[in-house]
């Protein structure tokens, strides 16, 4: 039997989160995969050199602030620059799958932004990469309908975890429908498996947050975000950040609680569809 392993990236690690809470993050994370009965594989850059399950030192460097963030687009340039990066999902994504391993574990994953022209480049590498990636739903900043029009037209496999519409990352639901669902991690790893058998690209497993914030009143102070930020003229790598700074001030903190526990909640699925894929052959 092969041995449970679920990939974590690390972008929240050294982008996602303010120092001290993404070590207290990841290091829950890291529990989370164990009490499962997997194996977790934190993945980043530490001094030019691609690594595949960070020792506890590597993921202090990280989250300890100066760090780049690697996406597809400039992962071998970081490397060849010799600079410690933390890996968005794209590049895990690429880089997990290329260690052989079959399953991830984010928060959100990124999407189609509202701007034109704004497009993560997480969606081409599921598209391309055969493998399963738990996530609670697109980033509440992003275009929902735009992002799953995109998944549909990139043929990717989405799945509701024990849902028929698209969590909104802070929020369990939303307006839009899924075109799947399942009930346990088994029924995961089967679509997983027979998607591969197939030739397809990754399985996106869909699994909404336990508790989380209305879907209304997220949109609202989203819109809100985005007007103020018009009106200081953000734009760009910066927008999002700032959309997701105001979104915690405008909630009391509510949001930053329940992003911990969506990325705690979607660590412990993924070791779970990672455990039935071990025993599914």
């Amino acid at each position: 039997m092969e041995r449970a392993e679920v990939a974590l990236e690390t972008a929240l690690l050294t982008h996602g989160l303010p120092w001290p809470e993404n070590l207290s993050i990841m290091e829950a994370l890291l529990q989370a995969v164990e009490a499962e009965g997997a194996r977790p594989r934190p993945i980043g850059v530490v001094g030019g050199r691609v690594r595949v399950g960070l020792s506890k030192a590597e993921i202090l460097r990280l989250a300890q602030g100066g760090a780049d963030k690697a996406s597809l687009w400039n992962l071998a340039a970081l490397i060849a620059a010799g600079k410690d990066a933390g890996t968005t999902v794209a590049a895990t994504v690429h880089l997990a799958h290329r260690a052989g391993l079959e399953v991830l574990a984010t928060g959100g994953i990124g999407g189609v932004h509202p701007a034109s022209f704004d497009e993560s480049a997480d969606l081409l590498a599921l598209s391309r990469t055969p493998i399963l990636v738990v996530a609670s739903g697109s980033k509440s900043v992003l275009d929902l309908e735009a992002t799953l029009e995109r998944l549909e037209t990139y043929g990717i496999t989405v799945l509701g975890f024990r849902t028929d519409r698209m969590p909104a990352f802070l929020s369990p639901d939303s307006p839009y429908p899924l075109p799947a669902r399942v009930e346990t991690p088994l029924e995961a790893a089967r679509v997983y498996r027979e998607a591969k058998a197939l030739g397809l690209g990754g399985v996106l497993l869909f699994n909404p947050v336990s508790e989380g914030l209305p879907y209304q009143e997220v949109q609202a102070h989203v819109e809100e975000a985005n007007r103020e930020a018009r009106r200081l003229g953000v734009t760009g790598k910066g927008l999002t950040p700032y959309l997701l700074k105001r979104l915690a001030e405008r909630t009391q903190g509510r949001s930053l609680e329940v992003n911990r526990r969506l990325l705690v909640e979607n660590a412990r699925l993924a070791a779970q569809v990672a455990r039935a894929l071990a025993g599914v052959e």
